[in-house]
Order: structure tokens, then C-alpha cells, then sequence
């Protein structure tokens, strides 16, 4: 994997909402700032909310929605962390806050690449896929579908194939290079994007440790030979199809290690290594990946064996040591030390230009222009109901009397004791929605609408089972009255009905219809992202209405606009003759 550490998302802050505008206003949200070096000792100020430098800036709402704003490792400023740990470390504080769902909009880039287009090929995520950040919605009307279908396209393409058909001959002499480097055979060009960023990042390695300047010498070929196949465990963890970083592999497999040393004459059973690691790892599935990976494998010094027991049968795990020599001649170094990592991110970068940006196929520009234009990416935490001393539910207020036509904002979560009654219920959300929304300030909850014609002083425990959703009822909330302080998307209750499909805010530029006031983006009605939107825009809908009528000037009633004498733009041509 990339170290990555330049600069990674950036979100504009008027439109942090987008794709949530149905959502509450909150009553409170949490800003979490780490500043860039220089800027440890200066006072706070007002504008400290816009930066873009901070090496980290998050925002959780107190409904556990939030937002990264950005982060900024080595090559954005910083000069003590990577990306990588900034994002390690902002993942743990939203888990240990409980939060619901992080939005990011990935904006990032490395060297002119989208790091959307070249993880999304080399891996099938992006470079917040490592942390379970998943495709939420794409700008111009993509769904989930598409978007993976485009990543398919993409990644799938042979390279025999984009040999054939390229007249580039540096693309056939790059593509054979990184082959030959190669212990297994690159059929797509998934396979040799990730080949050459993993080899990348060994390259990198290496670099940091000073083991580049390790040249095995003639004399131990036969040394080479008895190690053949053993491997440094950083080296094979860089190059495993993880979901988890290889740091963090590499950390596992520092404990199994410890653990082996205090037991290096008998060895452990498996069972007895992964319980000794759950006591500083918490991830059992971690545990057990690592322990998969691991056997003649050098870390820290040692040789990690795995072999059956042969009088108890069963799988045990041991030590042998190895001195500086032998460690030396680690067979996967030799490939590693041909490259420079600046050397194999310029022929990244011109793979990605010519194999994928300046592509002659249709389905591949295509497939290029749906990645690149889905940006919008969620992590969600799902709900534990591990305490069962305690009833836990999502609190939703159904709709009071009003004609409010926006999708009913998220439910809240409320937990009872277990021997709660309906009465307690009702209190516990009503305090739930007053603390966390402005609308629902003054709410009193009369009803729960699955618990209806049960008394109040009933047990909930039997009637309902817990981790339901529950719709309450009652009065004190007042939707009719237009209030920034209603919704996060404002008080307008815009509508968004583009010819792409796209039925929400997606961040891009849009442009409303005079005449009927829908939204839609500029770029599909025809206008430029450099174009200046005209002071009069008539949507293609409005346009077919119109030309089933009269002339405009020959209307009854008002009237219509001069439309010889302003400027306008109409989303298909008008015949004004008739």
C-alpha cells in the first residue's frame, strides 16, 4: 500500500449536508483540530474552522453524524505523521464516541492522479476503503451499481490485450518489466497497478530501515537457497489483499512473536497464541488473519514456524532464530532493490495517464468519468445490543399534521433499563429528541405507535423486541413554520429532478428553473462548469410544456416574460414561430 500522506479530502462547508439536507439541525457539533506544526502556539481565532491545513479536521453532530473535513500528512505540512496515522487515529475516536455514520468527500490526489480512480482499479476501493468508508452516492444521477460496475470494467482489462491494441511501445516494455519482476503472473491491470504500489511501498521500507544497502553476496547462494522461503513478514503483509493496513498486521504479528519468546522451547498451540494476543488485540478476525499468514516468516529476528504437533495433532506455532546474515538474504529484497520509489511512481502515473485517462475505448472513458465523478463515501457503525441489562431502540417522530413533503429526517437512539415500562419509554425519547434536535425542543411524546392501547405502566420487556424501531407521536413540534433551525439542508424545501437521475443535492453545480423552481446541474442542462449561469434558465420540462401552448405573448391572464428581450437559456431548442 501507498504510505500516503499528502493532502486527502477537502469539503466545501456549505455543502457539508448534501445527501442528509432531510436531517434535524442538531443542537450540537464537535470540531476535532489538530493543527499543522507551526501552528500549535497560536490562538484560536474565527477563522480556524476554514483551514484547510489542519492535519486534521472532523466534525461529529451529537446524533453521531459527522463529517472528515480533511487531513494533511508529511507532504501536506506535517513533519512527524503519515496520512495513514492520522485517519488510524481518527477512526478510533469516532469508534470510542459511538458514531453513527462519517461522511468523507474524496477530492484527493497524488502526483495529478485521483486516488479514487487508481485504488478504486488497484484495489476495487478507495484509499478510505482501508477503513471501511464505502460508496454512499455519486454526483450525475450513480447508483452503487454502476459505480461497481465501472470499477469491474476498469480493473478487468487485459494486458496482453492493452499491448495489442496501444501503439505506445513504452506501455508493452513497462507492462513487461514489472512482469518479470514479478513472483506470479499479472494478467489485468489490477493486478500489475497492484504489483507496482506494493512494490512501492517495500521500495519505501527498505528505505526507512536502511536495508536497501543490503546486497547479498555470491558466496551465500546456498544460504539464499535454504531460506528460499522464508520471507520478512513487513514485506509479505504489503503485499496481501487486506482490508486491514499492514501496519497493523505487522503490529499483530509483533505480539504473536513476544508471546512465542516465552515459550521458545516448547512452542504454543494456536488456540494458546491467538488467547495470549486478544489480550493486547481486540480484533479477533485481525488475529486470526494474521495467524493464517504466518509461518516461515522472519519478524523481529526469528524464524515463525507453524506445524501439527505429530503426538497431539495439533497445529502449534514456534521460534527459531536467525542471525544478521541470514536475514539479509530475504529473497523478495533482491526485486525491491532494482526499483527507486520515485522510479516506479513515474511509470505508475504514465499508466494511469495513457492506460486510463487518454483511453480510445468508450466503455473505458465512460467507466472513468463514473469513478471520477463519485466522491461522496460513508463509514456507518452499526448499532451493538450486547448489554442485556439494558432495551435499546431507534426513536422516530412520525409526521404531526403537516403537509411537510421531505423524507422523515434519522431516528434517534434510546436505551431503558430492561424491566422498563411503556411510561419510561416514552419519557426516555422525548428527552432523547429534546436534547438532540432544535425542532423537537418542546416535544411531548403522547404515543408509541407499536406499543398503541397498551397501558403506560406496562413492562416493555416481551412486547417488543429490542433493537426495534419505535414511531412516537405527539405535539410541540412545529415543521410548518420555515426555520434554518427545521433542517440541515435550510428552510427552502427545494426539489431536485435532473435528466441524470440525481434526486439530491450531490455537490455539484446545479442551476433552478425559473418557472418551476426544480433543480438540476448546470453541466447537464447544457452549461459549462466555466460558463456563467444565465440570469434566466427555463428547464427542458418547462420548455416541452410550452411548446404544447400558445405563443407567450399571446397568453391570457399576467402575462409572460418578453422572451426576445432577456437572456435565457433553454434546456432544449423552442420553436417560437408557432
Amino acid at each position: 500500500m501507498l504510505p500516503y500522506s499528502s493532502y486527502l479530502a477537502f469539503v466545501d462547508k456549505e455543502k457539508m449536508e448534501f445527501g442528509w439536507s432531510h436531517h434535524f439541525v442538531s443542537k450540537r457539533k464537535y470540531h476535532f483540530i489538530i493543527p499543522i506544526d507551526n501552528e500549535w502556539n497560536k490562538p484560536i481565532d474565527n477563522g480556524v474552522l476554514d483551514l484547510q491545513t489542519h492535519v486534521l479536521h472532523g466534525l461529529i453532530h451529537c446524533n453521531g453524524f459527522g463529517h472528515l473535513l480533511c487531513i494533511n500528512g508529511i507532504e501536506g505540512g506535517s513533519s512527524f505523521i503519515y496520512g495513514r496515522e492520522v485517519m488510524d487515529l481518527w477512526d478510533r475516536i469516532c469508534t470510542t464516541l459511538h458514531s453513527r455514520q462519517i461522511s468523507i468527500v474524496d477530492t484527493s490526489k497524488k502526483k495529478q492522479m485521483d486516488l479514487r480512480l487508481l485504488y478504486g482499479v488497484s484495489y476495487g476501493h478507495t484509499w478510505f476503503g482501508r477503513w471501511d468508508y464505502r460508496f454512499c452516492h455519486g454526483s450525475f444521477g450513480v447508483m452503487k451499481d454502476k459505480y461497481e460496475q465501472a470499477l469491474e470494467t476498469l480493473s478487468s482489462q487485459d494486458l496482453d490485450l492493452i499491448i495489442h491494441n496501444m501503439k505506445n511501445r513504452s506501455i508493452k516494455k513497462l507492462i513487461c518489466k514489472y512482469r518479470d519482476s514479478s513472483d506470479t503472473h499479472l494478467v489485468t491491470i489490477r493486478d500489475l497497478f497492484r504489483f507496482m504500489l506494493n512494490l512501492k511501498f517495500q521500495t519505501l521500507q527498505m528505505t526507512n530501515n536502511s536495508v536497501s544497502s543490503l546486497k547479498p553476496r555470491v558466496n551465500q547462494m546456498n544460504k539464499k537457497e535454504k531460506h528460499a522461503r522464508c520471507r520478512k513478514f513487513p514485506n509479505l503483509a504489503a503485499k496481501l489483499d487486506s482490508r486491514w493496513h499492514a501496519r497493523r498486521l505487522e503490529d499483530v504479528a509483533n505480539v504473536v512473536v513476544n508471546a512465542l519468546k516465552d515459550k521458545k522451547k516448547c512452542g504454543m498451540s494456536r488456540q494458546e497464541v491467538r488467547d495470549t494476543a486478544r489480550l493486547h488485540i481486540g480484533d479477533t478476525g485481525l488475529i486470526d488473519y494474521v495467524l493464517k499468514s504466518m509461518n516461515n516468516v522472519i519478524v523481529q529476528g526469528y524464524v515463525v514456524r507453524r506445524a501439527v504437533n505429530s503426538y497431539t495433532g495439533v497445529l502449534e506455532y514456534s521460534l527459531q532464530e536467525l542471525n544478521q546474515d541470514e536475514e539479509s538474504v530475504d529473497r523478495v529484497d533482491s526485486v525491491v532493490t532494482r526499483y527507486t520509489e520515485s522510479d516506479i511512481y513515474k511509470d505508475v502515473a504514465y499508466l494511469y495517464q495513457h492506460v486510463l485517462l487518454d483511453s480510445d475505448s468508450e466503455t473505458v472513458e465512460c467507466a472513468v468519468r463514473t469513478i471520477l465523478g463519485s466522491k461522496n463515501f460513508t463509514k456507518e457503525w452499526p448499532f451493538n445490543d450486547d448489554d442485556d441489562e439494558f432495551l435499546w431502540f431507534i426513536c422516530r417522530v412520525i409526521p404531526l399534521a403537516t403537509a411537510e413533503s421531505r423524507k422523515s429526517s434519522v431516528g434517534e437512539l434510546v436505551v431503558v433499563p430492561l424491566h422498563a415500562t411503556i411510561r419510561e419509554l416514552k419519557a426516555a425519547s422525548e428527552t432523547a429528541m429534546c436534547d438532540t434536535y432544535c425542532v423537537m425542543e418542546k416535544l411531548k411524546v403522547r404515543e408509541i405507535v407499536e406499543l398503541e392501547g397498551l397501558d403506560d405502566d406496562e413492562v416493555i420487556f416481551g412486547t417488543i423486541e429490542s433493537g426495534s424501531e419505535i414511531r412516537v407521536s405527539g405535539f410541540g413540534v412545529d415543521l410548518l413554520t420555515a426555520s434554518d433551525l427545521n433542517y440541515e439542508g435550510g428552510a427552502d424545501n427545494w426539489v431536485v429532478n435532473c435528466k441524470c437521475g440525481a434526486r439530491d443535492d450531490d455537490g455539484e453545480r446545479m442551476v433552478a428553473c425559473d418557472l418551476c423552481e426544480v433543480w438540476q446541474h448546470t453541466r447537464c442542462s447544457g452549461i459549462d462548469d466555466g460558463e456563467v449561469v444565465p440570469p434566466l434558465f427555463v428547464c427542458y420540462r418547462c420548455c416541452d410544456s410550452i411548446g404544447s401552448q400558445t405563443h407567450p405573448k399571446q397568453a391570457d391572464g399576467l402575462g409572460f416574460i418578453d422572451w426576445m428581450m432577456v437572456p435565457v437559456v433553454m434546456d432544449t431548442p423552442f420553436d417560437f414561430s408557432t
